[in-house]
């Protein structure tokens, strides 16, 4: 009798640890399915008025004015410079430089961006946070690059090669009828090979965005972490009235 409990016993022990085993899990399949957020959901109210007071005040923010702009600003105003590439490079000029300087306590000498970046007009008349965001909707930096000979050299054959109106500030590039280069200046005085220049752009372009490999030959790297379309928003929030021109940052002679 002795025996068979202790078979008894040693068989539920052993049926036990079975039933305790974890069982092991394998993947059989993964599907994939697209779901479109179209008008023909409906409506959640429970969602919409838990939204609305942060819509309200994202709007309110976006929508107050910081300036006003008495000119029709436009990336397409002009051959080789326009009003709205010199108005952002301007800004970026003016509001970047100093927390570059906070950094490394030197200077910017110009600045360099793409014309492509700009993505919007800025109509007369008031001016806002969502202006800026309309005119830069990307989430670039600005970044500040040392160059020197090499790379400065390869820089101005770039923008002299593809003359286009890429928003600059502090150099100044003239050329010939001829298309062939007449002078460069930066911060008023000639381009000296010898010299590392300090070129405030965006991370998109060092990464060699519209081919602007040159950047990469750089000799330092700083990262300001400012956003240009927040610094398109300070900007308009220091000046009253917006009516950039287009001048003779770059130019072609006539004669």
């Amino acid at each position: 009798m002795i025996l068979k409990i202790k078979h008894f016993v040693i068989f539920i022990t052993i049926l036990f640890f079975v039933s305790c085993k974890e069982q092991k899990q394998s993947l059989s399949g993964i599907v994939g399915k697209r779901i479109s957020v179209t008008d023909s959901i409906p409506e959640s109210k429970e969602i919409t008025d838990f939204v609305l007071p942060y819509k309200q005040r994202i709007d309110e923010v976006l929508d107050s004015t910081l300036a006003y702009a008495s000119v029709y600003i436009s990336k397409t105003d002009g051959k080789l410079n326009t009003s709205a590439g010199n108005l952002m490079a301007d800004a970026v000029l003016a509001l970047a430089n100093p927390v570059f300087k906070a950094r490394t306590t030197h200077t910017i000498d110009f600045v360099l961006l793409n014309q492509g970046g700009i993505r919007s007009p800025i109509s007369i008349g008031n001016v806002s946070a969502r202006t800026g965001y309309e005119i830069m909707p990307f989430e670039n930096s600005v970044v500040v690059v040392g160059l020197k000979g090499t790379a400065m050299r390869e820089m101005i054959r770039y923008l002299v090669k593809n003359k286009t109106p890429h928003p600059i500030a502090g150099i100044q590039i003239i050329l010939k009828k001829d298309d062939s280069l007449a002078a460069v200046h930066i911060q008023g005085k000639p381009f000296d090979e010898e010299k590392i220049y300090y070129v405030a752009t965006s991370n998109y372009l060092v990464t060699g965005g519209d081919n602007m490999s040159f950047f990469e030959d750089h000799v330092s790297l700083t990262e300001t972490d400012y956003l240009i379309r927040n610094i398109m928003i300070d900007y308009f929030g220091k000046m009253d009235t917006l009516a950039p021109t287009i001048d003779d940052r770059f130019i072609q002679l006539e004669n």
